[in-house]
């Protein structure tokens, strides 16, 4: 039975009156998440998902309440740093329950890890190069491993993520039944991992399915010969950044995932990220100057690419509503930031219904991947991140202040 929330939340769906005390409380740009949706987007998926074990994807969020909500879901926590496995365990983890999928790790990342295992062997390390498993040898490591397979097929919303068939990510697919013979006399071999893109929607779902049942191939293959304990698919399950955009039908999504994983031994495991955070969050940012000229009406906000650098980074469409008055009508206007590139700009040419100085713009989609590539560029301090439960709203992230900006230099 599918979890009842709706399957997308849009900003008209968002408490404006709310949204407008908490930035003349708390300032701009801000950035709000809501721990309740985050909840509800991991129990839909997982519900999706009966007879899987369900992970969330840290990356995708690291913030302590957001680890802490998925925790106390019931979530378990897959990790591809040193600093995420850290996070997870301050935030309540168990650390024998976590995964650390190790990509290129420095020396510090595995020192971490094996330190850590030697405590916790329930820990499982995935690696996607023999290097990897050589130097975790060299550590004196023996314990609980998973192989990272490269499927050859790479989906999601840019190329840039579209890891299934980046040779950086994983071992070639026709390697891997030799790589498994090599490790079972070296370690614990418990898993196959593998993870071949981001932001897949419908029109992506097909090849999303084909790259899951060639992984499961390859899960087959090697359950003929090693007791593997799980076949991991990894995540890139998206959510619709744009209006016109219809979300996943989870139903449907489960089903295919189903068909194209068929029968398999060992456990199915997956790792939702983005879907799970993306449309929990939003950016808040006040108006400060509107400039009209032959080319655009521009429209310059206090929020930037260091508050939200997915647009500058992979060209990525958040949507924007102007808060303090979403009744006007809406013109075309050019929104962007106070850093010193062309780069710095949410939108261009997009319908808005008509911004002026102090209102109170709105980006949507910001949980996933927001607040994780913010920066300081332009010694800008990163924002403050408020949460908000049912009725109850708390600062989670203070807001930088240049002192923080500079407090690391010498």
């Amino acid at each position: 039975m599918s979890h009842p929330s709706p399957p997308v939340r849009r900003l008209a769906d968002w408490d404006h009156d709310r949204l407008s005390r908490l930035a003349a409380e708390h300032g701009t740009p801000l950035y709000v998440v809501d721990l309740d949706r985050v909840a509800e987007n991991y129990e839909r998926f997982a519900s999706a998902f009966p007879d899987a074990h369900v992970m969330y994807a840290a990356k995708a969020h690291t913030g302590q309440a957001v680890l802490s909500t998925l925790l106390e879901t019931g979530a378990d926590i897959e990790c591809a740093a040193w600093g995420e496995l850290q996070r997870a365990i301050d935030a309540g983890a168990d650390p024998d329950t976590l995964q650390y999928t190790a990509v290129n790790p420095p020396d510090r990342d595995l020192d971490y890890a094996v330190d850590l295992a030697a405590d916790h062997p329930g820990l499982t390390i995935t690696g996607g190069a023999r290097d990897t498993f050589d130097r975790l040898e060299a550590r004196g490591y023996d314990g609980r491993v998973a192989i990272r397979i490269n499927p050859g097929i790479g989906t999601g919303h840019h190329e840039k993520v579209a890891t299934g068939k980046d040779a950086k990510f994983g071992i070639p697919y026709d390697e891997v039944p030799d790589l498994a013979a090599e490790l079972d006399d070296r370690f614990d071999l418990v898993g196959i991992h593998a993870h071949a893109g981001s932001g897949v929607l419908h029109d992506d779902l097909d090849d999303h399915c084909r790259a899951i049942a060639k992984v499961a191939e390859m899960g087959r293959t090697v359950e003929r010969s090693h007791d593997l304990e799980f076949v991991d698919f990894g995540g890139g399950f998206g959510v619709p950044y744009r209006e016109d955009e219809e979300p996943l039908d989870m139903a449907v999504v489960g089903e295919k995932v189903r068909e194209a994983v068929g029968d398999l031994d060992a456990q199915v495991k997956l790792e939702p990220g983005r879907y799970v955070v993306a449309d929990a969050e939003l950016i808040l940012t006040a108006v400060n100057t509107v400039k009209e000229t032959p080319a655009a009406t521009v429209v310059g906000v206090d929020a930037s690419l260091a508050t939200l650098i997915r647009p500058a980074m992979f060209g990525s469409y958040h949507p924007i509503r102007n808060v303090s008055a979403p009744e006007r009508d809406a013109e075309p206007v050019s929104v962007g930031g106070p850093c010193c590139t062309s780069a710095d700009v949410f939108c261009t040419d997009r319908p808005v219904a008509r911004p002026e100085r102090e209102d109170l713009l709105a980006i949507g989609n910001a949980g996933a991947y927001g607040y994780e590539l913010a920066n300081q560029f332009h010694s800008q301090p990163r924002p403050a991140e408020v949460a908000i439960e049912g009725d109850e709203t708390r600062v989670v992230r203070e807001r930088e202040t240049l002192s923080d900006v500079t407090r690391v230099e010498r």
